[in-house]
């Protein structure tokens, strides 16, 4: 009969299109937006020439798209030092993270008077003493993203520095003078450790307005 002639062909033409790119229905539409949303992000920033001490080139962003840091080092009781960072527009990236650069995303790397001691995917850390011996420290927490690539803002790295000071043996339980918050006292009231003095003093990035609190 006519109508079953018309199914058939109907059928047909519905067959040859499953088994082209468009599809029946919405599987073809189901199919381009998985292929759209599995697709590589787009680059974040510029990777420039500049780099760190360790060659870890500089990935420039605009300064409203960029992250910061802040620090804070405190005394322990433990005789070691206590690290604490405050983020904005940031967010540390858990161990196996994949090494691609994520706007927003990354590690911090802490530096004392510009040497590296720790990789941080939290916001603190205890710093020992043996990286800070007697005398003035600047204590520094840098951006990166999961790349190894440097956060920056116009050639300068996304970063915030704290100095502190260690006396030595014989050092009294003090406070140098410092334009920072009083430091937090100890369970029994001592300041620091005994052979331990602190100093905040906040120590920007250039242009970046970096703080130490």
């Amino acid at each position: 009969m006519a109508w079953t002639r018309a199914l058939l062909a109907a059928l047909a033409v519905c067959v040859l299109l499953l088994t082209g790119s468009a599809g029946c229905g919405t599987n073809g539409a189901d199919e381009q937006q998985k292929q759209r949303n599995e697709a590589s992000p787009s680059p974040v920033g510029e990777v420039v020439g500049e780099t760190d001490e360790e060659g870890h080139r500089y990935r420039e962003v605009d300064e409203e798209d960029a992250p910061d840091v802040g620090i804070e080092v405190q005394p322990a009781a433990d005789d070691r030092w206590s690290v604490r960072l405050t983020l904005k527009d940031f967010r540390l990236s858990p161990a196996g993270a994949k090494p691609e650069a994520v706007a927003g995303r990354g590690i911090a790397r802490l530096f004392v008077d510009g040497h590296p001691v720790a990789r941080l995917r939290t916001t603190e850390y205890r710093l020992s003493a043996r990286h800070v011996p007697q005398g003035t420290h600047h204590v520094t927490a840098r951006l990166y993203a999961d790349d190894g690539t440097v956060w920056a803002v116009d050639g300068e790295p996304v970063e915030s520095t704290a100095d502190i000071t260690a006396s030595g043996p014989s050092g009294a339980s003090r406070s140098s003078p410092h334009s920072g918050p009083e430091p937090t006292g100890t369970a029994n009231g001592a300041l620091s450790p005994p052979d331990l003095v602190l100093r905040t003093e906040e120590r920007a990035s250039p242009d970046r307005g970096g703080k130490a609190s």
